[in-house]
This record gives C-alpha cells, structure tokens and sequence, in this order.
C-alpha cells in the first residue's frame, strides 16, 4: 500500500510516499522548517504543504513528538504546548483534505526497525528501541505488539537524574563530553532498561546509532545491543507503516458493526 509517511520534528518535518509492503521510499524526502511557533494550526499548514508538494490524496502516517491517545495529543515536545489535548488527527485531516493517522515519533521509527530493520528476526520477547538523539524516545514491543507512549527516557535513574537529561546525546553535546565520558552514562541507562524489562533485544537509532563503533565496547550489558538500519527514514517510514496497520483495524471494525447491525435488522 501506498502512504505519504510524515516526522514532524521540532527544527523540520519531512515527508515521503512509502510503500508500506517493503518500506522503500517510493520518492524523494521532502523537507520544509517547522514554522515558529509551531502552533497546531501552523503545523498543519505545514503538512498540507508536503501535501501539495507530492500532489497527494491518500491517506497520511504521522509520527509525532507527543503522547497521542485516540488520536489526541496529550504533551509536547519541541513544539507549542497548545497542542495539548488537541485533536491532531481530526485537526491535520480537516486542513489537508486527507484521512490521517497519528503515533509518537518514537513509536513510528521503532515500528519502522521491528517490520523491516533489525527487529524482524525478534516477534517473540521484548524489544526495546531506543533513539538517541535531543531525547532518548523509546518504543517496547512484547511479542510484536507495540505497547504505545512508553517515553522511558523521562524516568529519573538511580542516581537523581532525568535519564534523557543526563544520558541523551544532547547531554553529550551539551556538557562536551568525550563518547568514552558519555558511554558510562548510557551504559547506566541501557542496564536499568535492562533490569526493568529484560529485554531479548535493544535497538539503537537516533544520530548517536552511527557511531555505535565509539561507545560500544563501553557497554556491559547481557541483551545484546545494535545499531538500527533505516536511520533517518524511519521516522517517515514507521509513520506510514502506522497508517497502514490502524486504517486496517479502523476497518474491520466498521465491518464487524455493519454486520451486526445488519443482523439486528433481520
């Protein structure tokens, strides 16, 4: 199936039409700046650009930087906080003309790695995705079941601090940290993930993935830890897988009730 797969991040969002059978990006990933503010209204002017840019019609993934809950956004990252128990779906539907379908950013970039990265091996056990980057967003798959919203890089570590605070790759750059200074930091997380979930596997993406060379012999865990191949599409990606798999349910759904009310009627 095809669908336009849409990150929206707080400097950009970007888009693409997906084929969501083998992940291939059918187009070029189009990016436009994230408008400041970033209002739900101008964000949603934003996506009906990426709309007109790909002259599309069909239906939209989104991956973003919230707690979505029914299609509600219930925080906010990087972006204004009025989209704070904001519709998104119905607003970004009503703006672009398009049915859409919304999911944390972390959730679609982990989904993206667990169908089609290096999570397609592991649909027994626990997965846990990470994205190292601004924050540390996490997805956790059970059995190949996505458990949505996790925002595991929020809990506070044993030693007082905010994990994506202390251990993000922005705290890295933030304090200049060399990567043998940062890895104990991250090591300290990665083991208590480890020690809450038992996990048969980790992920690794985010910007900090690709120089998984410089930190990874740091690293003591007994889950085995890598590196995610889909990288900067992901996001995009996961977004449309997204679409893909809730446009199904929705569906089916709708089947289930127009039967049985058909045979209510008889």
């Amino acid at each position: 199936m095809r669908i336009l797969g849409v990150d929206v991040g707080g400097s950009g969002i970007k888009g693409a039409i997906v084929d969501t059978a083998t992940g291939e990006m059918l187009t070029e990933r189009h990016r436009i700046p994230t408008p400041q503010p970033a209002t739900p209204q101008a964000v949603a002017d934003t996506i009906k650009q990426l709309v007109t840019h790909f002259q599309w019609k069909g239906p939209i993934g989104c991956g973003f930087p919230a707690a979505i809950q029914h299609g509600v956004a219930k925080t906010a990252a990087n972006v204004d906080d009025a989209f704070i128990d904001t519709h998104i779906e119905k607003l970004f539907a009503a703006t672009t003309g398009c049915d859409v379908y919304c999911v944390n950013d972390a959730d679609a970039a982990g989904m993206a790695e667990f169908k089609l990265g290096k999570g397609q091996e592991h649909k027994q056990g626990i997965v846990i995705f990470v994205a190292v980057g601004t924050g540390l967003g996490t997805a956790v798959f059970t059995n190949g079941e996505l458990l949505p919203n996790t925002e595991l890089g929020h809990i506070y570590l044993d030693n007082g601090h905010e994990a994506e605070r202390y251990a993000a790759d922005s705290a890295r750059k933030r304090e200049d940290l060399k990567w043998k200074q940062w890895a104990p930091r991250f090591n300290h997380y990665l083991t208590t993930m480890e020690a809450l979930f038992w996990p048969d596997l980790i992920i690794l993406g985010g910007g900090a993935s690709k120089k998984m060379e410089k930190f990874e012999s740091l690293l003591t865990l007994k889950t085995p830890v890598v590196a995610a191949t889909l990288l900067n599409e992901a996001g995009i990606i996961g977004a449309a897988v997204y679409a893909e798999t809730e446009r199904k349910r929705q569906q089916a759904i709708a089947r289930k009730i127009r039967l049985a009310t058909r045979h209510n009627a008889l």
